[in-house]
């Protein structure tokens, strides 16, 4: 599945080969040369992936990662550094700042799409186009169509992302706002009601199937995905 990646790497034909490269595979590349750039394009809105420069002018890579897990907004976005060291000490010390990969130049544009796709399998697998199956109940991002129980399931595409989402997520318990992040982007100011909104939405639209009560509302705390739900009736 598409996603957006920033890109700080302040040499330009570098740079350009990346967001080429990325841009032909159907993502969303935002470029900057340094890290007060980034921090303005984090603000404005928030990439899927950061491939972080080591050497950059003014902040190092390591320090501007150091700094990204340390912000509640970013710590979960995967990072992969990108450099030409290649001691094994660089690496380990670019993985303790924070980063999730560690990329040596020069690299292929095929390492870099798998190194991408593997990371977000890690930290954010309703991003990948990887098929979820959960009791009977299963969701295709490639395909965009959903079964239950070999039946197929009509629903919105707001729906459908929030229902990846959960099922990438089972049995954790997400409040209104982290939903309105993973799903609709911390960029898009919609009201938290929104959410409640589209959960009766989708819980209508795997009625017919059931699988409705998979989708619990935790009181004064939000909802949860849960297959032991589904278990226990």
């Amino acid at each position: 599945m598409p996603s957006t990646v920033l890109v700080v790497e302040d040499e330009p034909a570098i740079a350009e080969l990346i967001a080429v490269n990325l841009g032909f595979a159907g993502h969303k590349v935002l470029r900057a040369a340094d890290t007060e750039q980034a921090r303005t394009l984090i603000t404005a809105e928030l990439p899927d992936v950061i491939l972080l420069d080591w050497m950059l002018p003014g902040k190092s890579g390591p320090q501007f990662a150091q700094e990204l897990r340390a912000d509640a907004r970013t710590r979960l976005v995967p990072i992969i550094m990108l450099t030409a060291r290649t001691a094994e000490q660089d690496k380990v010390d670019g993985l303790e700042a924070g980063a999730d990969d560690y990329l040596t130049k020069p690299f292929s544009p095929k390492e870099l799409q798998a190194r991408i796709k593997a990371v977000l399998r890690r930290r954010a697998p309703q991003l990948t186009n990887d098929a979820v199956e959960i009791c009977g109940l299963k969701l295709d991002p490639t395909t965009h169509r959903v079964e239950g129980h070999r039946n197929t399931l009509e629903m919105g595409p707001t729906e459908f992302r929030l229902l990846h989402f959960f099922m990438t997520h089972p049995e954790r318990v997400h409040t209104r706002t982290q939903l309105l992040d993973q799903v609709w982007g911390d960029h898009v100011f919609v009201e938290e009601r929104t959410v409640d909104v589209h959960i009766r939405r989708l819980r209508l639209a795997l009625t017919s199937s059931g699988h409705d009560r998979l989708i619990e509302t935790v009181r004064g705390a939000g909802y949860r995905f849960s297959a032991t739900l589904a278990e226990s009736a």
